[in-house]
């Protein structure tokens, strides 16, 4: 499990705090939250057959 939030916050690293300026560590935090949401819900993967992560667990929860 420390693996996967290594690989997740070195992908938020590349995409977001190299290319985006916070004003606050408050700003930083609520645009963490924001960018978690749409990283498992909105981001479509290739490797996930073009789901989303929660949509990709979801099928194969339900068969």
């Amino acid at each position: 499990m420390i693996l996967l939030w290594r690989i997740f916050y070195g992908i938020m690293e590349s995409e977001l705090l190299y290319v985006e300026k916070f004003e606050s560590a408050e700003a930083f935090t609520s645009f963490g939250i924001i960018y978690r949401l749409y990283y498992n819900n909105k981001r479509i993967k290739s490797r996930l057959k073009g789901k989303s992560p929660v949509q990709y667990r979801t099928l194969s929860m339900t068969g």
